[in-house]
């Protein structure tokens, strides 16, 4: 009891003093370590239906879609895996959804430890983020919160599995695995024919939109909002702008999605006027980064697929399940194009003005995002004989860890899987621990050069 105690409390102080230290390198770690452990227990011959050992790629591939709630599958999920493989999975899920948004929000809180004091009173006043306070009190709440909501849905899910004649064993576990796929962004399924039978079934679609949605905007907006529910003037920046360029994008991509496939034979032609309107807004909300479709999408026709990829290239919310660079660069991007045109000073949003260096981190992570899908495009189509466009889609929701495929992942030689599995870790890990690397980074400098404003477009 004494060894297990002591082993307790030096390794949460080796967490807690990694955290405020070096908690990009804890992040790594963490990763790292979650992905190795499942790689080896989906090794295990009674991981797979058949009873025999996992190919290498296939596992490694698997555990890093499951551990970075990504969703690419190499293998079908309920039918290649026996049930324990299936537990793994559904495990590596949810350790990977507290992963993301609990070391996304220890990475807040080192930056705003790095701060002056000044900026420091103000963003605690602003979004009571630093109220948490430890490490330890932080995944508490991390935990508590994200699976109050994973259960919620699967009890509004467990009803209609049971109407469908399902047994009730077998509904409670679609039920729960739903739960924890959606609200972490996953898109992994637990049947071979995922939710295509349920294309026009608002009961079960609904719920898993809410959580893809509520689990991408991130565990600061989602704290923020909860407690100032009745107040929103309240809310913070952070919380307003992650919510409305969602709610935004989640709008603009459905009607696109609705206009381009409305008479596509191969996917919305069937459907009636209901069928299509939720599958449009399927469509539009799964590329927040939750991976899954009613439809497939490797019929779609490229305006949609490219479209798709602009979606999840964005992604979700900071310290969400979601991937991407972020609706908040986007935001600040956005905002930044608008003061220029209007010859403003400062880049304002809703009574704040935004600093500079935000601006900076979100063109940093911008670029270097872009930068990274262009070498693994290339390096994917040297490897493939697909077409661009697929490889492009490949390669975006590998990165932004969102899980849509256009049919093509399972097929690819195994040196292509290695690298879609290098990319969902660097897109898991990179951005978030880039822009907190680069606000960490902050430098003060007494002497300064002198200005002067080179010729630009």
């Amino acid at each position: 009891m004494a060894l297990s105690r002591g082993i307790a409390w030096r390794g949460r102080e080796f967490v807690d003093r990694s955290a405020r230290q070096s908690p990009a390198r804890l992040a790594l770690y963490v990763f790292g370590g979650v992905i190795a452990l499942m790689t080896v227990l989906l090794k295990l011959p009674w991981a797979t239906a058949s009873g025999r050992s996992a190919p290498f790629v296939d596992a490694l591939f698997t555990a890093t879609s499951a551990t970075t709630v990504t969703g690419l599958v190499v293998v079908p999920t309920g039918v290649y895996w026996s049930t324990f493989g299936r537990v793994v999975i559904l495990v590596a899920i949810k350790v990977g959804g507290l992963g993301v948004m609990t070391l996304a929000s220890l990475l807040g809180l080192a930056v705003s430890r790095r701060i002056g004091l000044t900026q420091r009173l103000l963003v605690s006043s602003e979004t009571k983020f630093n109220r948490l306070g430890e490490v330890g009190s932080l995944v508490r709440t991390v935990i508590i919160t994200s699976t109050a909501l994973e259960v919620i849905i699967a009890l509004v899910l467990l009803p209609r599995f049971l109407m469908y004649d399902e047994s009730f064993g077998e509904a409670a576990w679609h039920s729960i695995f739903y739960g924890v796929s959606s609200f972490n962004n996953a898109g992994f399924v637990p049947t071979p024919e995922g939710l295509t039978p349920y294309v026009s079934d608002w009961w079960v679609l609904l719920p898993i939109i809410v959580g893809v949605f509520i689990g991408s905007l991130g565990f600061p907006v989602i704290l923020n909002v909860a407690r100032g529910l009745r107040e929103p003037r309240r809310w913070s920046l952070h919380s307003k702008l992650t919510i409305v360029t969602s709610g935004s994008l989640v709008v603009a991509g459905t009607l696109l999605v609705a206009a381009f496939e409305w008479t596509n034979p191969k996917t919305f032609a069937p459907l009636n006027a209901n069928g299509t309107a939720l599958a449009s807004l399927f469509a539009g909300v799964m590329p927040r980064s939750g991976g899954f479709s009613t439809v497939d999408v490797g019929h779609m026709h490229q305006s949609t697929q490219l479209v798709t990829d602009a979606l999840m290239f964005v992604g979700g919310g900071s310290a969400s399940t979601a991937g991407g660079i972020k609706v908040t660069t986007l935001a600040v991007m956005l905002l930044a194009i608008v003061a220029e045109a209007r010859g403003d000073r400062d880049v304002e949003a809703f009574g704040r003005r935004i600093p500079r260096a935000a601006l900076q981190v979100a063109i940093a992570v911008s670029f270097v995002s872009a930068t990274i899908v262009l070498v693994s495009s290339l390096l994917l189509l040297a490897m493939t004989k697909l077409p661009l466009s697929d490889v492009l889609f490949e390669v975006i929701s590998a990165f932004a860890t969102c899980g849509l495929s256009t049919g093509h992942t399972a097929g690819l030689p195994d040196s292509a899987k290695y690298v879609l599995t290098v990319l969902m870790f660097i897109g898991r890990t990179g951005t978030m621990t880039l822009a907190a690397a680069l606000a960490l980074r902050n430098r003060r400098r007494v002497i300064r050069l002198p200005e002067e404003r080179p010729i630009i477009g």
